[in-house]
């Protein structure tokens, strides 16, 4: 037995759970014999002893651990996938669609959050990988080249989602940002906007919020449009309100609105335009990225582009899963497409009477 297996045994006993050396001592017989009964062996036990060994399982009520069992197999069958932040409603959504799909394939799914600190990534793969989990999925900022450094020491296959990592060749999937924002950009200008403010999380070199940031600026330098981007840090609630009210007399008589970069920057957009007074649509036109639950009951209902979040996750688990199975080919990079969902907040209304 070695030393993993051994703490695992050990755990089992601490808790009060039956374990494989009870079920040896109530049988009368040694561990390795109760291991060939579990094992489906008793062929090579006599009936007799294959009898009190099942009595004694029976009696106490063992049951292998499945963590123990995997290790002596060398296969843990557990996808380590690590998050970003567990309150965003995409990294979620990302992850029903991985968990799903792993369990169907016979895997189960060990989350590690970061809570947004982007220091952790190494932590996190040190940690999942210490439970033996067999790859990643890494939903993370991506701008720690330690991280990089530890999965190469373990050596174990990841995927990643919506953030690259330049240190790691892993395959990418990730929403195509570029011709999301255009998607949005149009719509934005089809519907008279021509004073246009790209709202953001602090960029910070994450590399989805630079390309959707990169994408927005030159669109809107294409097709003429004024624009500014504006990073929104957390607590600044009251200069956000300022900057709302600044962008509405740049645009004097013609209009204005917001593209917000996620659905947690949205909720920031929609509480400032709250503060204001304002309802979206009315005053300002407001859009955002990701498609959610709140998203038709929030004022006249919210204009989004909704990410393929289902697929990505699925998708990304299919791509470790592959990797897993022995695909040795160059890393892939696959670029899904947004939707775009229409509500009032983008048609701007003519004011009350």
């Amino acid at each position: 037995m070695n030393t993993e297996i051994r703490q695992v045994a050990d755990r089992t006993a601490q808790d009060g759970r039956a374990t494989i050396s009870d079920v040896a001592r109530k049988a009368g017989v040694s561990k390795a014999t109760v291991s060939r009964f579990l094992n489906h062996r008793d062929t090579l036990l006599t009936p007799e002893i294959a009898a009190r060994v099942e009595a004694a399982v029976t009696e106490l009520g063992y049951a292998p651990r499945p963590m123990a069992q995997a290790l002596k197999r060398g296969r843990s069958r557990l996808i380590g996938l690590v998050v970003a932040d567990v309150t965003n409603p995409f990294s979620v959504a990302v992850l029903r669609g991985a968990e799903k799909a792993c369990q169907d394939a016979g895997y189960l799914v060990m989350l590690f959050n970061l809570g947004n600190a982007a220091d952790r990534e190494r932590v996190a793969i040190e940690t999942l990988a210490s439970y033996q989990v067999e790859g990643f999925i890494l939903n993370t900022p991506g701008v720690d080249p330690a991280a990089a450094q530890e999965l190469a020491r373990h050596g174990k296959p990841a995927v990643l989602v919506d953030r690259q990592h330049e240190a790691m060749r892993s395959d990418f999937l990730s929403l195509d940002n570029a011709s999301a924002v255009n998607l949005a950009v149009e719509h934005l200008a089809a519907n008279g906007y021509r004073e246009l403010m790209y709202l953001t999380a602090p960029v910070a070199g994450v590399s989805s919020r630079l390309e959707r940031q990169a994408a927005f600026e030159w669109k809107c330098a294409s097709a003429g449009l004024a624009c500014q981007a504006y990073e929104f840090v957390d607590g600044g609630e009251a200069g956000l309100a300022q900057a709302l009210r600044a962008l509405e007399q740049r645009a004097g008589t013609g209009r204005a609105a917001v593209l917000a970069g996620n659905a947690l920057i949205t909720l920031r957009a929609v509480s400032a335009f709250a503060q204001l007074g304002w309802q979206p649509g009315r005053e300002m036109g407001l859009m955002g990225f990701d498609e959610t639950d709140w998203a038709p009951l929030v004022g006249p209902g919210l204009t989004t582009i909704a990410q393929p979040t289902d697929d990505l996750g699925r998708l990304a688990a299919a791509c470790l899963l592959e990797r897993l199975q022995g695909l040795d080919a160059p890393p892939r990079k696959i670029l899904l497409p947004g939707k775009l969902v229409v509500r009032a907040s983008s048609r701007r209304a003519d004011p009350a009477p």
